[in-house]
C-alpha cells in the first residue's frame, strides 16, 4: 500500500514538471486539494461495482450520478460541475483500501460518498480519517463505521434502531415468541444485527430457541436449518444479505421449515425476489424506503430514475441519492470544499428534505431518520408499516 501512494506521488510529480497542469500549493497542515474556479468539483463513489454485493454497488453509484446530473443542471454546486469519480471495491473488504486510495491520492476527490457494506466501510473509514477527507456512507448500518474517526459519517439509520425495530415488530405486530437466530459470522453487518436482536428481543418477552450461523458463499445451510427445524420457532431472524436469504428460505422449506423468516435491509434486492419465488412470500425486512410509498417526493424520485435507467430504484439507490444531495447541501454551507469545514457542515445537518425522510446528523455523525417494515407478498414488496426514530 505504502509503494502504491509513493508511485502515484511520483507520478503527479512528473506531471507537474511536465507543465501538463498546476496545482496551487497547500498549506503543509492541509491535506485538500484546492481546485481553480473552473475546475469540477470531484467527489468520490466507493461502490462494490463487481462481485458478490454488485447490485448494491451498482444501485448506489446510478442515484448519485443522477444526483449530480440534477444538480448540475441548476447551475452546480458553488457554481461549479460535480464530477463523480468511482473506485470498485469488488465486493471485498481486502481490496477497499487500495480502492479508497485511488479516489483521495489519484482523484483528489473532495469527500468520498460509500461504501455500502459496513465491513467495507470500516475498511475505508482509517485512509480517510488520515486524509482528512470526509466520508458519508449512504448506507452501513453497523455502529462501528461512524467510530472510526470524526470525518466518518452515515445518512442512514444504525442497527440499534433497526434491530429494535425488528424485534418490536416481531414481539408487538406479529405476536411471535419463538426465534431462531441464523448469522452470517463473517459479515459486522450480519453480526451487528444479531447482538441487537439477541439483547432486545428478551426483554420484550421472546425467547431465542436456536443460535446458527454460515459463511457467505456458503451453498448447503442444511444442517444449520435441520437444528433450527428441531427448535421449533414461530420465526428465523435472518440478518443476512441477498446473496444468501433466497437460497436460505428454499432450503428451509424444502425440510418443511413453514414459519416467516425475518431481516434487515441488506435482503433489499431483485435477486431475493427472483430466486426466493415462492419460498419468500409471507416474509418480512426492514428497509428504508418503500418505491410505492404515495408521498410525493418518493414518486417524483422514482419517475426520475426509470427515466434515466429504465429500472425500479431499490433502497440503495435511494440512499445513495439523498447521501450525494446531502454532501452537496453541506458544500453549499461550507461555501468551500476544505476538509475540516466540509466536515463542519455535515455534522450540523438537520431536517435535510430526503426522499427517504427528513435527515438529521446526530449525535456521533449518525443519521436520524425512520424506517419502514416490507412484506413480501405476491412477489412484491409491500409496506406494513413505518417505524419513527
Amino acid at each position: 500500500m505504502w509503494e502504491f501512494g509513493r508511485t502515484l506521488k511520483m507520478a503527479a510529480a512528473a506531471v507537474i514538471l511536465a507543465g501538463a497542469w498546476m496545482i496551487p500549493a497547500a498549506s503543509a497542515d492541509d491535506k485538500s486539494i484546492v481546485l481553480g474556479k473552473a475546475d469540477p468539483i470531484v467527489v468520490g463513489s466507493l461502490q462494490s461495482m463487481t462481485g458478490g454485493t454488485s447490485t448494491f454497488g451498482q444501485s448506489s453509484d446510478k442515484g448519485i450520478r443522477l444526483a449530480a446530473e440534477e444538480r448540475d443542471k441548476k447551475g452546480g454546486v458553488l457554481g461549479r460541475a460535480v464530477e463523480i469519480s468511482t473506485a470498485d471495491t469488488e465486493s471485498s473488504a481486502d481490496k477497499t483500501p487500495l480502492a479508497v486510495l485511488k479516489l483521495i491520492e489519484q482523484d483528489h476527490v473532495v469527500a468520498v460518498l460509500g461504501e455500502v457494506a459496513s465491513a467495507r466501510s470500516i475498511a475505508a473509514a482509517p485512509s480517510c480519517q488520515k486524509a482528512r477527507i470526509p466520508m458519508l456512507s449512504p448506507a452501513s448500518t453497523n455502529p462501528k463505521v461512524t467510530k472510526l474517526g470524526s470525518y466518518i459519517f452515515r445518512s442512514c439509520f444504525v442497527d440499534d434502531f433497526q434491530g429494535v425495530a425488528i424485534a418490536k415488530f416481531t414481539a408487538n405486530d406479529l405476536k411471535l415468541k419463538r426465534a431462531a437466530l441464523l448469522t452470517d459470522i463473517r459479515n459486522d453487518y450480519s453480526t451487528g444485527l444479531t447482538k441487537v436482536l439477541e439483547g432486545e428481543f428478551p426483554k420484550l418477552g421472546g425467547e431465542i430457541v436456536a443460535r446458527e450461523s454460515y459463511q457467505q458463499d456458503d451453498t448447503s445451510f442444511k444442517t444449520q436449518l435441520t437444528n433450527i427445524k428441531n427448535a421449533k420457532p414461530d420465526i428465523v431472524f435472518l440478518p443476512g444479505y441477498y446473496t444468501e436469504i433466497a437460497l436460505i428460505v428454499k432450503q428451509a422449506r424444502e425440510l418443511g421449515i413453514t414459519c416467516p423468516f425475518i431481516g434487515g435491509d441488506g435482503w433489499d434486492s431483485d435477486v431475493t425476489l427472483k430466486n426466493g419465488g415462492a419460498a419468500v412470500e409471507g416474509c418480512y425486512f426492514t428497509n428504508h424506503y418503500y418505491s410505492g410509498d404515495p408521498d410525493p417526493t418518493v414518486q417524483a424520485f422514482v419517475k426520475r430514475f426509470k427515466e434515466k435507467y429504465k429500472e425500479e430504484p431499490d433502497a440503495m439507490a435511494v440512499l445513495a441519492y439523498d447521501a450525494a444531495n446531502i454532501l452537496f447541501d453541506a458544500i453549499d454551507r461550507a461555501k468551500t470544499t476544505d476538509g475540516p469545514k466540509l466536515r463542519e457542515a455535515l455534522a450540523e445537518t438537520k431536517d435535510f428534505p430526503g426522499v427517504t425522510g427528513k435527515i438529521t446528523i446526530g449525535k456521533d455523525r449518525n443519521a436520524v431518520k425512520p424506517a419502514v417494515v416490507l412484506e413480501i407478498k405476491n412477489g412484491k414488496y409491500n409496506m406494513v408499516k413505518r417505524i419513527e426514530p
